[in-house]
């Protein structure tokens, strides 16, 4: 449950505005087994401000348990952050309601979330519409490859700068660029920091942030909210530092 009223998207909001960067941790369904989840919630559910669940692809049918077991430890927002449409669920607080507007691919521009939007609304979850960009992070991710879409250059920062301008014009009101999970790197500052200037919106980054000096780059750049996932799934004692990089 929140600990507050407040929905995400105020959250979000007054944290942008306020200059507060948030934490958020990605929780792959897939790999959250009970051990693995409650070793990793023992050294982030007090410093993580929000919690994203999903992946690009899901394989196993766990996404129900797994956000009981997270709802069941963490007193934070438990975000749907779906690969597909059958990625609802709803145990959730809110939902990223992607549209992925880097890519040309009209199931994943519009074609998903017509067939999710009749559950979501029936769940009574909250949608957050999200401008979504995936960035080449250095090698291929399950989330090109899913989406059959091409990734951004990293070295041509004013095409995810347009790109994210013109999805603000269509009426998103979060953007988000993802390097992917297991990029070899993260999204360059200089691409976040041309985003960031081109429309005042809440901005999440995420893939490749693997330590303390990557999330420090990330934030300083103008990112909102950084997602870590695998970086923490494979040493949780990692965030205490990356919280305190992004802080300073």
């Amino acid at each position: 449950m929140q600990s507050t009223s407040k929905s995400v998207e105020q959250l979000f909001r007054e944290k942008k505005e306020s200059g507060e960067k948030m934490l958020s941790v990605l929780i792959d369904p897939d790999k959250a087994q009970a051990a693995s989840l409650n070793r990793l919630l023992d050294e982030v559910e007090d410093l993580a401000d929000v919690f994203f669940i999903g992946g690009s692809l899901m394989t196993e049918d766990a996404l129900d348990e797994t956000l009981d077991r997270l709802k069941s430890r963490v007193d934070k927002p438990c975000i749907l952050f779906p690969g597909s449409a059958i990625q609802v669920s709803r145990k959730a607080d809110a939902l990223l309601m992607l549209s992925l507007i880097s890519g040309r691919n009209a199931e994943l521009l519009i074609g998903q979330q017509v067939i999710a939007a009749p559950r979501i609304k029936a769940f009574g979850l909250e949608t957050l519409s999200v401008g979504y960009m995936l960035v080449d992070g250095g090698r291929a991710t399950t989330a090109s490859y899913i989406s059959q879409s091409p990734p951004i250059p990293s070295d041509k920062p004013e095409i995810a700068a347009c790109t994210a301008l013109a999805g603000s014009m269509l009426g998103m009101k979060h953007l988000y660029l993802d390097a992917g999970s297991g990029a070899m790197q993260h999204v360059p500052p200089e691409m976040i920091r041309q985003v960031s200037q081109s429309c005042d919106l809440p901005l999440i980054v995420g893939g490749g942030i693997r330590n303390a000096k990557a999330a420090r780059q990330v934030a300083h750049a103008g990112a909102d909210v950084l997602v870590v996932g695998n970086a923490l799934e494979e040493d949780p004692g990692l965030a205490l530092s990356i919280k305190s990089a992004i802080h300073r």
